[in-house]
């Protein structure tokens, strides 16, 4: 398990800048130095938005639990837990707001409700 590497996720931070471009969202940026590594910020709003994978991050609707070797899952994933709540806390700590985009929600189906929340957050 050490020697393999995270792959961060590319594809999910891709769909979310297409859905940003597609509906014309503006002022984000990608790979800033904050703390916690946020996928996108809005630096003019301080607003930190991160998507999180459904099962890295422990999705309530779709997050599974391996069946092989549960302990270190476990572990695992209540740690990614307790990482996100704390990287939340210290950005609001810090005057950020925080958004969270589970990786279902990016689908085209959840597609408009996910533009109200970001619309909402923008204070568009």
């Amino acid at each position: 398990m050490s020697r393999i590497r995270g792959r961060g996720n590319k594809d999910t931070e891709l769909a979310l800048a297409k859905l940003l471009r597609r509906h014309r969202i503006t002022g984000w940026r990608r790979n800033q130095p904050v703390f916690g590594k946020p996928d996108f910020i809005f630096p003019k709003l301080k607003l930190a938005v991160f998507v999180d994978g459904c099962f890295w991050h422990g999705c309530p609707k779709h997050g599974t639990k391996p069946k092989n070797n549960q302990a270190f899952w476990r572990k695992k994933l209540s740690a990614n837990k307790r990482r996100d709540a704390l990287v939340t806390r210290t950005l609001r700590r810090y005057g950020w707001r925080v958004l969270r985009v589970w990786e279902h929600e990016l689908a085209r189906r959840n597609e408009a409700r996910l533009v109200r929340r970001l619309t909402a957050a923008l204070g568009r």
